[in-house]
C-alpha cells in the first residue's frame, strides 16, 4: 500500500502518525518549504480531537503542552457589561483545553520519522495512480489523501464544490508579551477567551501560550469584497488601528484600549465554508480529510474534526490493509455523518453570532434554561 498525503496540517499529520503506529508506510508532501515557513495561527480548543491523539499514542505529550486555564471564558457586551465569567479550577479535567496550533503541529511532526514529510513539494495533478508536482517530478500511489486545506486542489478529483463566503470578514491583530507590556489589559482579558459581542460586530481576544494575546475583530453580514470599501489601510498599521477604533464607535473605552495596544501585525481574513453535508461518490484511490472535506465556520470544531478524520482513516486502512477501497468507503461513511453534524452545529452557532442580540443568545447558549 502506497499512501500519499498532500498537506502537513493537523489532519494529514494525524493520519501519517496513526499509519506509522500501525506499521503502514506513507509520505506527506507539503508545498511550504519548511515547518517554520509561516505562522500557524492561534490557540485551538481540543475536545473530541483528543481521541485522535490517544489513537496516535500522543495523549500524554498533548496534556503536557495543553493549557487547562485556556478553558476560562469571559463574555461581555459592547458597553462593558459582563454577562458571563467562567474560571477553570487548576485541578479541573482537561475536557476542552486550549493548545497553540504550532505546538500541536510540532508534536505531530516530531512523532514521525524524519523523511516522512517532504517539504517544498506542491501538488499539481493526479491521474490513474500517478501524482505530478509543480517542480515536474512525479510519483505513484495506491491512495491519495487530500489534506490540503480550504483551497484544496485534491478536492477537484472528487467534487466540484468550492468554499463560499458566509458574510463574515475578520481583522486579526495581537498584543505581544501582554503581561509585561500591558498588565492592566492582561488582567482584563484573563487566562483564556474573552468575547465582546455587539450588533453585527464582535471582538474575540485569546491568550496564547507564548504570552501573546491574539485579537479578532469580526464584521458580520458583510460582502466578500468588504475590505476594499472598509477604509482600513492595511499597509499603514497606525492608520489601520485608528480606523478600527472608529468602527468601534460607542464601545467601552477598555475595548478601544485593547485595539490601540496592538502591534503592527494586522491582517484581513475573509471567512468561507463548504456546503453543510457535502458528500461525493466514493473513489477507491482518493479521499479527503480536514478542511479539504468539510470547511466550517471557525467556532471550535474544524481542528477536532480534522484530527479525527486523520486518525479514523488511518485505523480503517489498518483494519483493511489488503482492501483500500473498502477502507476508504468505511471511513467516508462515518466521516460524512460525523462532520455533517458538526458543520450544522457550527452553522447554527455562526447564525447566532451574526444575530442582532448575539450577546444574549450566546449567554443562553452557555447557560441554557
Amino acid at each position: 500500500m502506497t499512501v500519499i498525503i498532500i498537506g502537513a496540517g493537523l489532519g494529514g499529520l494525524a493520519l501519517a502518525r496513526v499509519l506509522h503506529v500501525n506499521g503502514i508506510d506513507a509520505v506527506v508532501y507539503e508545498r511550504e518549504p519548511s515547518r517554520g515557513a509561516r505562522g500557524q495561527g492561534g490557540m485551538l480548543d481540543i475536545h473530541s480531537g483528543q481521541r485522535a491523539l490517544r489513537e496516535a499514542g500522543l495523549i500524554d505529550q498533548f496534556h503536557a503542552i495543553a493549557r487547562g486555564e485556556g478553558q476560562d471564558m469571559r463574555l461581555l457586551e459592547p458597553d462593558g457589561t459582563l454577562l458571563l465569567q467562567e474560571d477553570t479550577p487548576d485541578d479541573a479535567p482537561l475536557d476542552r483545553p486550549e493548545v497553540d496550533r504550532a505546538d500541536l503541529r510540532n508534536l505531530l511532526l516530531d512523532s514521525l520519522p524524519g523523511d516522512m514529510v517532504r517539504w517544498g513539494r506542491a501538488f499539481e495533478a493526479a491521474d490513474q495512480g500517478l501524482l505530478h508536482f509543480a517542480d515536474g517530478s512525479s510519483t505513484t500511489y495506491d491512495l491519495l489523501v487530500g489534506a490540503d486545506g480550504a483551497n484544496s486542489r485534491v478536492r477537484a478529483l472528487l467534487t466540484d464544490a468550492r468554499p463560499a463566503h458566509i458574510g463574515q470578514n475578520v481583522v486579526e491583530l495581537g498584543i505581544p508579551d501582554i503581561d509585561r507590556t500591558h498588565p492592566d489589559l492582561a488582567a482584563m482579558v484573563g487566562r483564556g477567551n474573552y468575547w465582546v459581542l455587539g450588533n453585527g460586530l464582535s471582538l474575540a481576544a485569546q491568550r496564547n501560550g507564548d504570552g501573546r494575546v491574539r485579537i479578532g475583530l469580526s464584521f458580520y453580514n458583510t460582502a466578500e469584497d468588504w475590505f476594499a470599501t472598509s477604509g482600513i489601510p492595511f499597509d499603514d498599521p497606525a492608520a489601520a488601528r485608528a480606523r478600527l477604533i472608529d468602527l468601534l464607535s460607542g464601545w467601552d473605552a477598555r475595548f478601544i484600549a485593547l485595539i490601540a495596544a496592538c502591534d503592527d501585525t494586522i491582517a484581513p481574513r475573509s471567512i468561507t465554508t463548504l456546503p453543510v453535508g457535502l458528500t461525493w461518490p466514493s473513489k477507491p484511490d482518493v479521499t479527503l480529510v480536514g478542511d479539504a472535506a468539510h470547511l466550517m465556520p471557525p467556532v471550535g470544531e474544524g481542528a477536532n474534526m480534522a484530527l479525527l478524520d486523520g486518525a479514523l482513516l488511518g485505523l480503517a486502512l489498518a483494519a483493511h490493509p489488503d482492501d483500500v477501497p473498502a477502507a476508504v468507503e468505511e471511513y467516508e461513511r462515518e466521516m460524512f455523518e460525523r462532520t455533517s453534524a458538526a458543520a450544522r452545529m457550527s452553522a447554527d452557532l455562526q447564525d447566532l453570532l451574526m444575530s442582532p442580540d448575539a450577546a444574549q443568545k450566546m449567554l443562553a447558549f452557555f447557560q441554557p434554561g
